[in-house]
């Protein structure tokens, strides 16, 4: 894997996301190395949040900016001027501290009983979740943004990628709700890709914290006679990782694995 470091003054080049973006990933084989990074992030950035892409970071990066645009008022400051990196750099913070504001806004927040059964699945993305879950590097892409969060909580970190852009997407104050109960599970906030979220907790759940988290999880998504709900409860006491959809047809992002970096089968 390869490790390309950013300064909050270097220029903002048209991959990363904005001038917090402060690492880019290229050839990733999985989130070990990935989970690896984001510790020597944190390392680096102490009181900062650190989050990453997880699948399809352009694509993420697209809906990101429109999701971003539509949080918008008349209150934000005009963008700076793209050839003096240290006003852009103070934009992006600001703007960023923003939607922190409007995710802590009681006003503003989506309570989590409102979610349930909002989530529009097919049995191929409840079959999806199953397998990523099982296996979550299938879903990884090979290139992989680090970005820094200037937010005091876990689970204001999603400011630093908002998301959720089209109709049938859950936006962002959606997911929002759903890294609080997720936290509620001893899950951290870690990521968020094109269609999906991502969350870690240091050692994995005992099989009645999964028990807890599968009724979360059936209630978010419905399908309660799926058969995936079986199957995470036996892969998830061995895992770390948590994955989510939040995007209409998340299942697809098993589709657009790299070559090289996964496979869905086993």
């Amino acid at each position: 894997m390869k490790t390309t470091l950013f300064g909050h003054h270097d220029p903002v080049r048209r991959d990363r996301l904005d001038s917090n973006t402060i690492a880019q990933l290229d050839d990733v084989t999985g989130f070990a190395e990935v989970l690896d990074a984001l510790d020597a992030a944190r390392a680096r950035h102490p009181g900062d949040r650190i989050v990453c892409t997880l699948d399809d970071p352009y694509q993420c990066a697209y809906t990101s900016m429109h999701a971003t645009l539509a949080l918008r008022d008349d209150d934000w400051d005009e963008e700076p001027d793209d050839d003096d990196p240290a006003a852009v750099h103070r934009y992006d913070n600001a703007s960023t501290g923003r939607i922190a504001a409007l995710l802590d806004d009681p006003d503003r927040q989506i309570e989590w009983s409102t979610l349930h059964g909002t989530s529009t699945v097919s049995s191929y993305d409840l079959d999806a979740l199953a397998a990523m879950n099982r296996t979550p590097d299938v879903v990884l892409d090979d290139v992989v943004l680090i970005q820094r969060v200037p937010v005091a909580r876990d689970d204001l970190a999603i400011a630093g990628i908002p998301n959720g852009y089209f109709t049938a997407d859950r936006d962002i104050f959606a997911n929002h709700a759903v890294v609080r109960r997720m936290a509620d599970h001893g899950y951290r906030f870690t990521g968020l890709g094109a269609t999906l979220l991502g969350f870690d907790r240091p050692t994995p759940p005992t099989p009645k914290q999964v028990t807890a988290l599968i009724a979360d999880l059936t209630d978010l998504y419905g399908c309660p006679e799926a058969t995936c709900w079986a199957e995470l409860a036996e892969s998830l006491p061995t895992q770390r990782l948590l994955l989510l959809g939040y995007a209409e047809d998340f299942g697809d992002a098993l589709d657009r694995v790299p070559p090289g970096t996964g496979s869905t089968e086993g």
